[in-house]
This record gives structure tokens, sequence and C-alpha cells, in this order.
């Protein structure tokens, strides 16, 4: 037999079997798929008591930012900076948070051994 030639269910006697290759396109394919759902996702939090709520994707991009009328202080206008800065944080920590989570999810339990 020819040297690489497929030999008794791997490839070149690597030990990567023909199993392990499906499920290794199987789980690239399916990762595609959520990587996809997951950035249409949105992810909302708040501060400030509700006063500043941010909404970002599943890119990470800021898409909305909605003030109440008492957060807006032009005497204090570092309290304001904090509200925002702490919404839009909290929002991005649950979008990443959702994808770690549904990640692991795809992952868990597969065995593909390379």
């Amino acid at each position: 037999m020819a040297k690489g030639a497929f030999r008794g269910g791997s490839y070149g006697g690597g030990g990567v079997s023909m199993n392990k290759i499906r499920q290794a396109q199987k789980l690239q394919a399916d990762m595609a798929k959520l990587q996809s759902e997951m950035e249409e996702q949105t992810y909302t939090a708040a501060s400030g008591g509700g006063a500043v709520r941010a909404t970002v994707n599943g890119r990470h991009e800021l898409t909305s930012l909605e003030l109440e009328a008492q957060a807006v202080d032009p005497e204090d206008v570092e309290m304001l900076q904090d509200l925002v800065i702490a919404a839009v944080n909290e929002a991005v920590r649950k979008a990443e948070a959702s994808a770690s989570e549904r990640m692991a999810r795809l992952t868990g339990g597969l065995d593909l051994g390379f």
C-alpha cells in the first residue's frame, strides 16, 4: 500500500478515523450556525435602578442606549458616564456568558481526540 494511503479506518496511519473527521466537520458546521444565531441575539442590562439601559448584540456592538430623564443631570455628568459604562459592560458580560454557555453545550461530550 502506498505511503499515506487510507488504511484501516484512518488516513496515513495518523490515527484520525473517518468518524472523527465527520465529528469535526459536524462540529464546524454547528459552530458556524451557532455563531450566526448568537450574532442575532440581543442582551440588555440596566444601571442606576433602570435609569440607564444598554442593549448589545451578539457581536458586542451597542445597539441601543436609553436614558431616563432623572439620569441626566448637567451638574453630575460623571455619574451619567459611570451609569452608561456600567450598563454597557453588564450587557457585554451577558452576551459573553450566553456565548460561552451555548458553546459549552455544543462541544460538551464530543471526543474529537486530536
